[in-house]
């Protein structure tokens, strides 16, 4: 049919298996760092679907952390960062003297980890720790290291388990490459 682009082809990187395993050793390590008056702040979209997970694995560790949610955009359709880090919803919890775990799918260029850690600690969290699936081994434009990571991965276009292309493959169970675009 004219007009319709060929879906793009995906190779599996990280399967489901090896998620749902590394998200309960995340929850253990999310435990054992004993933070006080939890609150986790997930990134939205690309984090919701790890967020969900992470937040029943830390239940399984015997945590209740309270859960807000901080969307921020510097992607657009496109397969590039704009550079520029915009607030579309702003988390709406009280963080004053609370320990603060953000919750983001991807580590790449470090602008947005960065703007959100750098905005929940002037809202006076007594400690804003940062937990990403991806840490994307590329150079970093905003230097920043997570204090929980999933993975490490090579610089490529992942999609899946709430990563997208263009608002589609977040629904995969997996994390894939996307082939050259």
């Amino acid at each position: 049919m004219a007009g319709i682009a060929a879906a793009p082809a995906i190779r599996p990187l990280i399967s489901a298996e090896a998620i749902a395993r590394r998200v309960e050793e995340l929850a253990q390590e999310i435990a054992a760092a004993r933070l006080d008056n939890l609150i986790i702040v997930a990134v939205l979209k690309g984090s919701f679907i790890f967020a969900a997970d992470l937040i029943r694995a830390l239940h399984r560790q015997g945590l209740a952390p309270e859960i807000d949610f901080i969307f921020v955009a510097s992607y657009g359709v496109g397969t590039a960062s704009s550079g520029e880090v915009k607030i579309l919803r702003d988390v709406e919890s009280e963080l004053h003297g609370r320990d603060v775990v953000i919750v983001d799918d991807i580590l790449d260029s470090g602008r947005t980890l960065a703007f959100a850690k750098a905005r929940l600690e002037t809202r006076g969290a007594r400690s804003v720790k940062t937990c990403v699936l991806i840490d994307k081994k590329l150079p970093r434009t905003t230097a920043i290291t997570p204090d929980f990571t999933g993975f490490p991965c090579p610089p490529v276009f992942v999609v899946g388990y709430g990563m997208d292309l263009a608002h589609r493959y977040r629904e995969l169970p997996f994390i894939g490459e996307v082939a050259a675009l």
